[in-house]
């Protein structure tokens, strides 16, 4: 039988959303926030050859180029000051979760509460900056290299990688005010945001090479089909769960005794949704963004590197797949399902697994639990992302709406949903709590205890 709050949760209604006017204030900063990463990725980086920038996109839009351009919402199409897009944050956040698990000194910090998390945001945006300001060099000097810029020289990649670093420092501290004060996780928002942006053009691009004959109406049915099928998967394998029965037993307050309870502990079949895969193709874009903007003028280590880990390449799906995997177990244990606090809360909450003494034997059988889920959550990861890759590879398909991108969208959409319902149901709960103060003031005066009136005097 379902709980008063999952009845109220599945009775709420989306015309209460007038009504909360908090949520409507996030809402409304959120896209404000939103709206601006968009009109910065319109903003060129100075000294760019606008001439040769747009007839080198002509001519790398068929091919790698396309992809790199939706992952940054057209950005780097643009040569807009946020080309590198939030790439470089993310990178650093996977540095410094590396090293806080493997370094003592960072993993006391992360045992330290908020001041422990707050030094390691400091420490990763200190990580962010070094990786921008490093491929922001080595973007402008293949910008300088593939004839790109007006005026090549010093001061050209100066004044690049200056607008380029703050165009990624300006974006983290978007994505942070979204977290903070808007809905939703701001990082996934806004590649979720560059990601629908620039679908349409890719969607239309696609049906366009359909109607001139370049690709045949049975691909572009399959095509469509195979999106939908992967949504409807990815929604599906997103909300599988396996729940561990929990027990509590009868305990004793004062002189009455309360029966034991039982629930169940959900364990999602990929806990850490999204970020191996937003992991593993940040470390994929960095060549592969170089290799596209320098074309021929390549050296020889980089061309040996594009030839073995190019898109579609055996080396370059081994190590998207290899990466995904690890990414998938490093972050569910570290940071999304961490068996030992788990283990630890149902200890105090006198909780336990029918069978397994608490404590380290529960440690244990979360972990035995955790792993074995892992292995179908890490495949289900590594197929849907890359099926795409292969097909693109095999048929030669130009349509960029890749399993990453599936991913991103349909998990950021699912998420941004239930912490919206969330607001509406702490809303509700807020209406109901105010009815009940309003009935206890209004009760008539002669219809229940409270402070009598004194006598009238003759």
């Amino acid at each position: 039988m379902a709980s008063a709050a999952e009845q109220m949760a599945a009775n709420i209604s989306w015309g209460a959303l007038g009504k909360a006017t908090e949520l409507r204030q996030r809402l409304f900063f959120t896209l404000v926030l939103l709206i601006v990463y968009r009109l910065g990725t319109y903003i060129p980086v100075p000294g760019i050859d606008g001439a040769a920038l747009r007839e080198f996109v002509a001519e790398a839009s068929a091919g790698l180029g396309g992809i790199l351009n939706m992952f940054t919402g057209g950005a780097i199409g643009r040569m807009g000051i946020f080309a590198l897009g939030i790439m470089p944050y993310i990178s650093a956040s996977i540095i410094v979760q590396l090293m806080a698990a493997m370094v003592p000194s960072l993993q006391q910090l992360r045992k330290e509460g908020e001041q422990g998390r707050k030094k390691l945001n400091q420490y990763t945006r200190y990580g962010t900056v070094l990786l921008a300001t490093f491929q922001a060099y080595g973007l402008a000097v293949s910008l300088e290299a593939g004839g790109l810029a007006h005026s090549p020289g010093f001061f050209f990649i100066a004044a690049c990688v200056i607008t380029l670093v703050g165009g990624t420092l300006f974006l983290m501290w978007l994505g942070e005010q979204i977290t903070a004060r808007g809905v939703g996780n701001g990082i996934s928002l806004i590649i979720f945001v560059g990601i629908i942006a620039e679908l349409p053009a890719a969607l239309a691009q696609f049906l366009s090479q359909g109607r001139s004959g370049a690709i045949s109406p049975a691909i572009i049915v399959g095509m469509m089909l195979l999106v939908v099928v992967t949504i409807a998967f990815v929604v599906f394998m997103e909300r599988a769960l396996r729940k561990i029965h929990i027990q509590y037993p009868r305990r004793q307050v004062g002189m009455k005794v309360y029966d034991g309870g039982s629930s169940h502990l959900p364990i999602k079949v990929n806990p850490a949704g999204v970020i191996p895969a937003i992991f593993a193709s940040s470390l994929l874009l960095l060549p592969t963004t170089i290799a596209t903007f320098s074309q021929s003028q390549t050296g020889p280590v980089m061309s040996t590197i594009m030839a073995y880990f190019g898109p579609g390449q055996p080396l370059y799906l081994l190590f998207f797949t290899v990466m995904i995997v690890f990414f998938t177990y490093f972050y569910t244990q570290n940071v999304a399902f961490k068996t030992e606090e788990v283990a630890e809360n149902l200890k105090n909450q006198n909780g336990f697994i029918p069978g397994i003494r608490p404590g380290k034997k529960t440690e244990e059988y979360l972990d035995y639990v955790v792993v074995r889920i892992l292995v179908l959550g890490s495949a289900y990861l590594a197929a849907v992302c890359l099926l795409p890759e292969v097909l693109r590879a095999q048929l030669a398909v130009p349509f960029y709406f890749g399993g990453t991108s599936v991913l991103i969208v349909v998990s950021v959409t699912m998420d941004t949903i239930q912490q919206i319902q969330s607001h509406l149901l702490a809303h509700q709960y807020e209406g109901l709590i105010e009815k009940s103060q309003l009935r206890g003031r209004k009760r008539p005066a002669g219809s229940g205890p409270g402070p009598r009136k004194a006598p009238s005097r003759r």
